[in-house]
């Protein structure tokens, strides 16, 4: 790919403006830690929720899916999709909670929660463990797909230099405008990634080697258009190219298990990362239930039709690159069939989701070790404008250890998988703390070593394989935390007490913290909840499946999933103006 004049016009014109934004609100953002890592909290719920879709967009996601779809077909998204009944869970039962709690970061929660050393002790390692190591990881996972996206289009192939040369512009104006600047940042890279990657979509759907919608389905096999897997009778038939195959263990591990029992970044059971940081720098209550709404109908249903459609045009266009290579096809579309002036405005959008994405790791990452372990174990009574400074160097600090995890990353495979693996089980504690009052820090503790010991086990003395796995180390890790929250003292009941006052959760598993608090009313209209959850779940199915038989031209039935969809947004609609915002959202 050759960059003229005018692509790199809109390439260093883009940054400009991201630099302007950012810098625009540096001053407000060094005012305290609160404005730093939660815009004082009052964003709306448009950019609390576009900030949410910007950074799971990242630029390795495109890249991903098409691998996704090149391997497995439509059905091979499941991978993902799954996720939508933990999303939606958190909409309409998390979202308020987490903006009522007045806590910076979702490791606080912990010593609210919880008293004691042994959640001083929770909170210090998870602030290390998720702040260092799982962000960094996720950094460098990330730059290693913007390099290769460089390396393919711009022939750049000096990963170190790349890379700290990517990582240097957003770290500038992270550590500077904190999330203020990333947030609103985020809604310019949102719109501008998609308008790049729907821009890609029509350019390669329409290139007269690929032929239309029509020419795709004509010169690829049916199998590849299958929204849902098949049922294989062993394991061993879920390898045919182009169609994904269950077996019945594994499709209940994704679809029955997954999504509540592990721990995953930006799909934690109960909310949790950048996703609570979003609904706790939310406006209100409101704001937090609308932003996570949207978001979750943005992160399903907007972002991956344009990925999808020029992933299966790349799978006629360059039939030949092996599994593994299935995502280069996408960008490689981007390298030899895009004209002057889109070439600088693709990458500029893979820059954006790229930017966005790393910035708000920094500004996470630095928020566990300044708010849950700087101030929390080392320097207690420091002035705001102190821990300003100090989150600024820390960010600077953080995209070093990305930079290096991301030159020995390329020996560590099956990153994601490991993180599934070893937070299995663990999910159930954070949706239940939340609603039953006997929840204690130990439970905590135990389901975080529990899936450790237990994925050691199945990996290095079984033939269990993922997600067949699952079932073993949530059975396990289940019964080791539940038994050791019943052989544990509970929390001490003034420390309940004052978290009840103070989140009124409400529900029958806070009947007995409740009686002795009469005076605070606990949240109602858990059985209207329930039905927007599933509500909801039913129409963000309906949206994007719908959309993608629109897009195939099956329009009858696009017509009946998308009517579907709009009922069950009218259910939802009902149910809250029936219950009354008053009663859903406290």
């Amino acid at each position: 790919m050759i960059f003229n004049g005018l692509d790199w016009t809109i390439f260093v014109g883009y940054f400009a403006v991201v630099l302007l934004i950012c810098f625009y609100f540096a001053r407000r953002a060094g005012r305290s830690v609160q404005d730093f890592f939660l815009s004082g909290r009052n964003l709306p719920w448009y950019i609390a929720g576009t900030s949410m879709i910007a950074t799971t967009f990242a630029a390795d996601t495109p890249l991903a899916v098409a691998e996704l779809v090149g391997k497995n077909g439509l059905a091979g998204n499941w991978f993902w999709w799954n996720y939508i009944l933990g999303n939606a869970l958190t909409v309409f039962f998390f979202s308020r909670l987490w903006r009522r709690s007045g806590i910076i970061t979702d490791i606080e929660f912990i010593e609210l929660r919880y008293s004691g050393k042994p959640a001083a002790f929770l909170r210090g390692f998870r602030s290390i463990y998720l702040g260092v190591f799982v962000n960094c990881v996720i950094m460098a996972w990330v730059n290693l797909a913007m390099f290769k996206i460089l390396r393919i289009t711009m022939g750049w192939d000096n990963l170190l230099i790349v890379v700290t040369l990517c990582m240097a512009i957003v770290t500038l104006y992270s550590a500077a405008s904190g999330i203020w600047g990333s947030a609103t940042a985020d809604a310019l890279h949102f719109v501008t990634a998609m308008t790049g990657c729907i821009i890609l979509a029509v350019v390669a759907v329409g290139l007269p080697e690929v032929g239309g919608i029509e020419g795709i389905k004509a010169k690829l096999a049916p199998e590849y258009f299958n929204f849902f897997p098949a049922i294989a009778k062993s394991a061993g038939e879920s390898e045919v190219p182009g169609l994904l195959k269950f077996t019945w263990p594994a499709l209940v591990a994704y679809l029955g298990f997954q999504w509540w029992s592990t721990w995953y970044p930006g799909s934690e059971p109960g909310g949790g990362g950048y996703i609570a940081q979003r609904m706790m720098s939310a406006k209100d209550e409101k704001h937090s239930l609308f932003a996570t709404l949207w978001f979750t109908i943005g992160h399903y249903c907007v972002r991956p039709w344009p990925w999808i459609l020029v992933a299966l045009s790349s799978l006629i266009l360059y039939p030949d690159l092996a599994v593994k290579e299935k995502g280069d096809g996408f960008v490689m579309i981007m390298r030899d069939h895009l004209p002057a002036g889109l070439r600088g405005m693709l990458i500029a959008a893979f820059f954006a989701a790229y930017m966005s994405t790393i910035a708000t790791q920094l500004n996470l990452g630095t928020s566990y070790l300044i708010n849950d372990f700087y101030r929390r174990f080392l320097v207690r009574k420091g002035e705001e404008k102190h821990y300003v400074r100090a989150s600024r160097v820390t960010t600077v600090l953080m995209m070093a250890v990305a930079l290096f995890i991301t030159t020995i990353l390329e020996t560590i495979t099956g990153a994601w998988q490991f993180l599934v693996e070893c937070g299995a089980g663990v999910g159930l504690i954070f949706i239940l703390r939340w609603f039953w009052w006997r929840i204690n820090a130990w439970s905590e503790i135990l389901g975080l070593i529990a899936p450790f010991l237990a994925y050691y086990y199945v990996k290095f003395h079984t033939s269990i394989q993922f997600p067949n796995s699952l079932f073993y180390i949530i059975a396990f890790t289940s019964v080791v935390w539940f038994i050791g929250t019943l052989i544990t003292g509970p929390e001490p009941v003034e420390h309940l007490k004052a978290f009840y006052r103070r989140v009124h959760p409400g529900g029958i598993g806070w009947r007995r913290i409740a009686a002795e608090c009469p005076e605070v009313k606990g949240d109602s209209g858990y059985l209207a909840m329930i039905w927007c959850w599933l509500a909801s779940a039913g129409l963000i199915l309906g949206v994007l499946i719908g959309v993608g038989k629109l897009l195939l031209k099956e329009t009858g039935t696009a017509v009946i999933l998308l009517g579907f969809a709009a009922l069950m947004a009218l259910v939802i609609y009902r149910i809250l103006s029936k219950e009354g915002w008053e009663k859903v959202i406290e």
